[in-house]
């Protein structure tokens, strides 16, 4: 999944998003070409305003080419305005959303994607994800089909999607989502359905890489061990577990000095003792929501 050079689509996109392995973060190439850097910045929950504002902005300063936002976090203006203040040409950076779920059972995700854009303030995004399986989401799939036939976003996918969701929506589609972006971390490593999604051409992007808020994964004495021998923190160790998968990780904070630690994660590699040793950690256990069985 480590694959290197310039994707197919977009010269200008795909030589700026050539930084971002200059700085020692791999790029994904997706399955239609376009790259994808591997490590961005997640703001589920981070509130709107300033707070948002300046997480993108010290993210995008430290080397992140990689935002990741919904509508249903609502802060999409924030992000934008961050981009906006980062001073960071918008080819440079990889900007995801996602069509929630009440969009989805309305069946207007065209008209959801033109408010994201307009929140944003951008005229395209790089990612556009179906956030839920909710009821309609294959309607839903054929009008993302129609926006990136318009060149409204460069790659197109899902989210929480399980592997009888993405058979199903192989078996009715021609077009194989670029990614699915779903809960994994070394406590529910979700590594079956990862498995099944890169043997089908499909990336995976981990959320709640880190556990999950108010979770207990990095005080796990499994990981101190090995966090102190490369002197890096339990986050950072965690996030190399993630990279050396094949996972795109999007860790979220607030925090500036959290936010540069978190991308300072390429300057060492965990041997196969060390990835078995974080492997064991997995309880089965999900930390969020079951895409089986959600009502919201």
């Amino acid at each position: 999944m480590h694959i290197r050079g310039r994707g197919a689509i977009g010269e200008v996109v795909g030589t700026a998003l050539q930084m971002g392995m200059n700085m020692g973060i791999d790029n994904i190439t997706l399955n239609n070409g376009v790259q994808i850097p591997q490590l961005g910045l997640g703001v589920f929950q981070t509130p709107s305003g300033e707070v948002t504002v300046e997480a993108v902005r010290e993210a995008l300063k430290t080397g992140y080419r990689h935002i990741d936002t919904a509508m249903i976090y609502h802060n999409e203006e924030s992000v934008g305005e961050g981009i906006r203040q980062s001073g960071v040409a918008r080819e440079e950076i990889f900007v995801t959303t996602k069509l929630w779920n009440d969009d989805v059972r309305a069946g207007r995700a065209k008209e959801a994607f033109e408010e994201s854009l307009k929140r944003l303030g951008l005229d395209y995004v790089d990612l556009y994800l179906i956030h839920w399986p909710a009821d309609g989401w294959e309607k839903a799939w054929e009008q993302l089909q129609e926006l990136a036939k318009e060149k409204r976003v460069r790659a197109i996918g899902v989210s929480n999607f399980q592997q009888h969701h993405l058979e199903r929506l192989l078996s009715m589609s021609d077009v194989v989502p670029a990614a699915d972006q779903i809960e994994s971390s070394p406590q529910f490593a979700n590594q079956e359905l990862i498995d099944f999604a890169h043997s089908k051409g499909i990336a995976i992007e981990a959320w709640s890489p880190l556990g999950g808020t108010g979770g207990n994964l990095l005080s796990d004495p499994r990981l101190a061990p090995i966090a102190e021998h490369h002197g890096k923190s339990a986050a950072q160790v965690v996030i190399r577990w993630h990279l050396q998968r094949g996972v795109i990780v999007l860790p979220k904070s607030t925090h500036a000095e959290r936010i540069r630690q978190n991308f300072d994660v390429a300057d060492f590699t965990l041997d196969d003792q060390e990835m078995a040793a974080i492997n064991a950690i997995d309880t089965g256990k999900r930390n969020g929501a079951d895409p089986d069985n959600f009502n919201f």
